[in-house]
């Protein structure tokens, strides 16, 4: 059976509210965000949404990043205690290139939500990733956010684009 939210019934009074809350929530980013010389995992300035206890959401979206191949770039999410969900990842895998002849190594795995994945990184190059998810919010509401950080420390800034964006639709 299909999955959605709110459930609208017969004879029941439509608000703004409730019809806003069947909508997506997309967070898109304004400015480019660098990090350099860290490996500690933050949230993006900018893909970050409030979600609600007991609900869950469906999450797609696309990062358009810069990584150097010596710090490359790892991605997570951060959700509420209590929750759980599963996130898939398209990213250059490791053996990408910048002559477009060799082609590129695809990353598809999939993994718990604020586990972590490394997506490669190539000089003078910038790459894309698409992700997909699923996010089951335990008891405990909360922010839930894109975190990133470089794989390997270096003052070559790692860097996620302007317009990158990230889509959260509540199905229940």
């Amino acid at each position: 059976m299909a999955e959605s939210y709110p459930t609208f019934l017969a004879g029941q009074r439509l608000t703004a509210s409730l019809l806003t809350s069947a909508l997506p929530q997309v967070a898109r980013k304004t400015a480019d965000t660098s990090r350099a010389s860290t490996t500690t995992f933050a949230s993006d300035p900018h893909l970050t949404f409030s979600v609600e206890a007991n609900a869950v959401y469906v999450v797609d979206g696309w990062i358009k990043y810069f990584a150097d191949p010596t710090p490359d770039i790892q991605v997570k999410f951060d959700a509420p205690t209590g929750s759980l969900g599963e996130w898939h990842q398209v990213a250059a895998g490791s053996s990408t290139t910048t002559t477009t002849t060799v082609g590129y190594s695809v990353r598809t795995d999939t993994n718990d939500l604020t586990v972590s994945r490394n997506f490669y990184g190539v000089s003078d190059w910038d790459l894309g990733a698409v992700i997909h998810a699923t996010l089951r919010v335990g008891s405990t509401a909360g922010t839930f956010a894109l975190q990133w950080a470089q794989s390997t420390s270096s003052a070559t800034a790692t860097i996620v684009y302007t317009d990158s964006w990230l889509r959260l639709q509540r199905i229940a």
